[in-house]
């Protein structure tokens, strides 16, 4: 998936949906560790693709928090 188009698909989500979103990356990163760490695939690009990913998700969702206090 291209980044733009990543990114658009993100911004439509709630917050509780990117919680969801970060938590599966994550499980996902631990398991291609894993994997990568017994030898059973080179995941190299995978894991740096889902890492940026979940940068990305955890960025959004900070960014969110930040406009919801400076509205209060």
């Amino acid at each position: 998936m291209k980044r733009r188009d990543e990114l658009n698909k993100l911004h439509d989500l709630s917050a509780e949906e990117l919680g969801a979103e970060a938590q599966r990356l994550k499980e996902s990163l631990f398991r291609l560790n894993f994997k990568l760490a017994l030898g059973e695939m080179d995941a190299v690009k995978t894991i740096r693709r889902e890492k940026k990913s979940l940068a990305r998700i955890q960025t959004m969702m900070r960014e969110r928090e930040t406009e919801q206090a400076a509205q209060k």
